[in-house]
């Protein structure tokens, strides 16, 4: 996960602010901090922590968590800001950089399946595959692109969980594995 997180270019929210911060000619240690800094948000560095959320929500409002026809009738709804956090949005899918997929994600896949039977987590893990093949068409046919990519942090929140690790240390642990990236960026 750490390697994975490390960083996929400069076109992402934080290492594009590690840039302009950096471009100022400011020390690293401020570059570093205001690239963190853009970590907070729900859409960047806390994205898997609205995944889990999400998911959490679905979990407790839906009673059958194969019906793709529930599933669905679900997504439809917090598209149109009727249920969840009335955001308009289905965490983990789509991603400003990776337009037709997250080959990071594509690497974690196969782990995730892999722990999640070792953890018993089958039946959860299910869930997953269902909400990310409905809620892309959902968002195709919403927002009239070709492609819309399921990207890492779909995924990377449950594997924190699996591995028992507290929902506060999701960022942080973000964060670690950017540090090699943005260091990069700045030599």
């Amino acid at each position: 996960a750490l390697v994975l997180h490390a960083d996929h270019g400069g076109g992402n929210n934080s290492t594009f602010t590690n840039h302009v911060v950096t471009s100022s000619g400011t020390d690293t240690y401020s570059a570093i901090a205001a690239a963190m800094a853009s970590l907070k948000g729900p859409r960047h560095g806390g994205a898997n922590n609205k995944v889990m959320e999400m998911m959490d929500d679905i979990k407790a409002n839906l009673s059958n968590w194969e019906d793709t026809d529930a599933i669905t009738d679900y997504l439809s709804r917090m598209l149109r800001k009727e249920v969840f956090d009335h955001s308009g949005l289905i965490y983990g899918l789509g991603h400003a950089v990776y337009t037709k997929n997250d080959p990071r994600c594509e690497v974690f896949r196969e782990y995730v399946h892999k722990l999640a039977a070792d953890k018993g987590r089958e039946k959860e893990l299910a869930l997953y595959p269902n909400v990310e093949r409905i809620g892309k068409a959902l968002l195709l046919e919403a927002q009239n692109k070709k492609a819309i990519a399921t990207n890492i942090d779909f995924y990377s929140g449950f594997v924190y969980d699996m591995l028992g690790l507290p929902r506060e240390l999701y960022t942080p642990l973000f964060a670690v594995a950017r540090m090699a990236g943005w260091g990069a960026h700045r030599m």
